[in-house]
């Protein structure tokens, strides 16, 4: 079962208060700002809800963003539809629907940070390359340091070695860019 299901199963309300207070005031400012109030927001926020927890419900179901970046992306999504189809209701069909998955994927990454695109990518490349990278990058470890932490023998090597690490990221966000275009 989804580790997150288990905990907003387990924590019930207080998971999905704890949500609510993390995301409500920025989902009303963007509902606020395209032609809503505090009501649609509200409603939205339930919709999102929903959402949330069918996708929650499938095993293979692999959250790539923050939990509150994809809350809001839902939303995003859900009201920007409900503005270009007044008709517009939200039914399971439509939860499943390809068309309404892509375009919340696509309202995560516009939504997800760099830091949260990065984490994503690194959990695609080596173990070894993950961790010069955290090293380096977030942990802000010398060149000599890594030399010495990871066996190199010369700083060149940790130089190439980095880059290397670099060199798997680009092509992990390449070949995502490519699927996307797909």
């Amino acid at each position: 079962m989804n580790p997150i299901l288990n905990n907003l199963k387990t924590e019930n309300n207080s998971a999905f208060g704890k949500l609510y207070q993390d995301n409500f005031q920025k989902i009303l400012k963007f509902v606020s700002n395209n032609s809503g109030g505090k009501a649609d927001a509200e409603d939205l926020f339930q919709d999102a809800m929903m959402v949330l927890i069918e996708k929650l419900r499938n095993d293979n179901f692999k959250l790539t963003a923050s939990i509150n970046t994809y809350v809001y992306a839902i939303c995003k999504n859900l009201w920007l539809k409900k503005l270009r189809d007044k008709d517009f209701d939200l039914s399971m069909d439509t939860m499943n629907s390809l068309d309404f998955q892509s375009s919340i994927n696509d309202s995560i990454e516009e939504e997800m940070s760099d830091c949260e695109k990065l984490n994503s990518y690194r959990e695609k490349i080596s173990k070894h390359c993950d961790g010069l990278i955290e090293d380096i990058f977030v942990n802000g470890k010398a060149i000599e340091e890594i030399q010495k932490e990871y066996g190199y023998s010369t700083k060149h090597s940790a130089h190439n070695q980095t880059y290397k690490c670099v060199e798997q990221i680009r092509r992990v966000k390449e070949q995502e860019e490519k699927l996307k275009k797909n």
